[in-house]
């Protein structure tokens, strides 16, 4: 039987879910399907036949880190894994950057974007030189509306930390698909399928999809813009091989992590 990982999704405490999906809403101009809560998380996943999440919530400001990964790692499971979260702006790097791996957390998720910093800009060299070599990074790439996240620079990133184990979302680009297949696409570094498919046309995403490889692309769908029964009906029409399916729903995601699932 088929296993399934989706590698990008995102959950927050229920006092706040409501306000972060609408600030998704009004942000990417679209209508996110799930209520952001992690109970809602679960109940899509479980609905769509997904096995593993990997998920994310990024800290907006200094002084969430800590909480946003606390509460990450209090809701890890055998099904549920997470990235921790770090801010240029917070005072102890280093530190939370160690108690993130402590916590259980298994790599780092940036949203520069959101967070409000160029991604290849040097304040976030502390950040990347901890981590290379040690733990994975999934970074929001791409935004028409910004140049923080373009795919771009985050190619500057990719030169400068050559052993940086980077996941490039969204294809590669999001809404800047043409220069994440200049910038991004067949660089050392994975990418994700998330908030991708219902944006390009099939054959757009199966010719990024194949000239990177698909030994480095992950399944992704970013709960809660996405429901996991229609990201995959998405993702299965795109029809892709059975052996290029498999590596990119489960077993891609189960090396990258090290998590030896069966």
């Amino acid at each position: 039987m088929r296993k399934i990982f989706d590698f990008h999704t995102h959950a927050y405490p229920a006092k706040v879910a409501g306000k972060s999906v609408d600030f998704l809403d009004n942000y990417y101009k679209v209508s996110c399907n799930g209520d952001g809560t992690m109970e809602d998380l679960l109940k899509s996943a479980k609905e769509g036949g997904v096995d593993y999440l990997l998920v994310h919530a990024v800290a907006t400001k200094p002084t969430q880190v800590e909480n946003v990964n606390t509460w990450i790692s209090e809701h890890l499971s055998e099904n549920v894994f997470g990235f921790g979260t770090i801010h240029p702006e917070y005072e102890n790097i280093k530190e939370e950057l160690k108690r993130i791996r402590s916590l259980g957390l298994l790599g780092l998720k940036l949203h520069p974007d959101f967070q409000g910093y160029f991604v290849d800009d040097p304040s976030m060299d502390i950040v990347y030189s901890d981590i290379e070599g040690k733990m994975p990074v999934l970074i929001h790439s791409g935004d028409v509306n910004t140049d923080f996240s373009s795919p771009k620079r985050l190619a500057n990133v990719l030169d400068r930390f050559p052993n940086l184990t980077v996941i490039a979302a969204h294809l590669g680009g999001y809404s800047e698909w043409d220069q994440a297949e200049r910038f991004i696409i067949g660089r050392n570094c994975y990418i994700d399928t998330s908030s991708s498919l219902w944006a390009i046309p099939p054959e757009k995403a199966v010719s990024i999809i194949r000239k990177h490889g698909v030994n480095r692309v992950l399944f992704g769908t970013d709960f809660p813009l996405a429901r996991h029964s229609e990201e995959l009906e998405r993702f299965f029409a795109l029809g892709l091989t059975e052996e290029e399916n498999n590596k990119i729903l489960f077993e891609n995601a189960n090396n990258l992590l090290n998590l030896h699932l069966r």
